[in-house]
This record gives structure tokens, sequence and C-alpha cells, in this order.
């Protein structure tokens, strides 16, 4: 039978034998049964390599750390990020604005620059303020070229502002222009001729 013993009409003989077989099997994998029973479980990949888990759930959590850093960032920049400094510019006016008293007196420094600030209809000063601060944006703007007009290139990137004006390419541009020219001409002429009859 599948567990060990005769099946059929047995003598007692036999069957005290085989009883005392099986039992001393037994006590033979008790203490494997004991091991068994207090071992820990192996984890194995495809290849049959251990698998150590504790490594694979700090690998697991620091990547899924680094994803929702970066979906946090990703998020961030789809708001806007000089939207959301406005916001934030606001939020503190607001804050600022609401632990100033009611009552605004004469010496309010902040009221007086806010005025100050804003243009008038009429004032005789808006344009001496207007081209100071134009002067001022102006020599924040970078150099431009300021010679004769360049040859064309394909980008129709402008020179820099210190170009000495010598064309030092190798005339793969002039030879660019010139078949994309004496194509345009060919087709115009094909075209005129195709037409002719009619």
């Amino acid at each position: 039978m599948s567990s060990g013993v005769r099946a059929g009409l047995v003598s007692a003989d036999v069957l005290q034998r085989e009883k005392q077989e099986l039992r001393k099997h037994e006590r033979s994998t008790k203490h494997l049964e004991e091991e068994s029973r207090n071992a820990q479980a192996v984890f194995r990949d495809k290849s049959g390599r251990k698998r150590n888990l504790a490594q694979e759930q700090l690998e697991q959590k620091l990547k899924a750390e680094a994803e929702a850093k970066r979906e946090e960032q990703y998020a961030k920049w789809g708001k806007g990020l000089a939207q959301e400094r406005q916001q934030q510019q606001n939020v503190e006016d607001a804050v600022k604005e609401m632990q100033k008293p009611l009552a605004r007196y004469i010496d309010d420094q902040d009221l007086d620059r806010m005025l100050r600030e804003q243009e008038r209809e009429g004032d005789p000063m808006a344009a001496l303020i207007k081209k100071r601060k134009a002067k001022e944006n102006k020599e924040k703007e970078k150099p431009r070229y300021k010679g004769p007009a360049p040859p064309l290139n394909r980008f129709n990137i402008w020179p820099g502002h210190r170009w000495d004006g010598v064309d030092r390419s190798n005339g793969f541009e002039q030879q660019r222009f010139a078949r994309i020219a004496n194509k345009k001409a060919v087709q115009e002429l094909a075209y005129k001729w195709s037409v002719e009859d009619m």
C-alpha cells in the first residue's frame, strides 16, 4: 500500500515488524521534521538562484520614492513655475496687507510707494519715467550685430555682435540656395511650357 504496509490477510508477526519499521523510520526523520518546522522559506528566481527579498523590497521602495518625486516635479511643472511663484507672492502680499491696520495714514510707506508706481493719464513726468525704465531695460539686452546685411543661411540665424563681416564658410550655403532657386526656376519654366498650348 502507499503507507508501506502489506495489503490483504497478514499475520500478526508481519504486522508487528511493519509497525516497528514504521516507528523506526519516523524516529529517524523526527529531527528533520523539527528542523523544517522552524526553517525559513527560500525563494528562488527562474534561474534557481536565491532571492534576497529584503534587498528587493528596499530597491522597490527607493524606486517608488524616486518615481513619486519625479511625478511631483512634473505636476509642479505642469502647473507652471512662474504661475506658482506669482500665486505665492500674491498670498504673501495678502497676508502682509491683512496685518496692516484698516486705517492708513499719510506716513504709510507701502501706500506711498504703490501710489507712486501708478501711471496716471496726463502726468507730465510719466514720459521721463518711461524713458528711464526703457533705458534700464535696454541696457540689459544682449548686443546685436549692426554691420551690413550678412549672407543668408539655412536657419536665418543672425551673426553674433563680434562678427567682423568676413564670410569664412566653404560655400555650401550659397550652393544650396542656388540649387533651390534653379530647381524652382526649372519647375516654373516646365509649368509654363505645359500650359502654353491652352
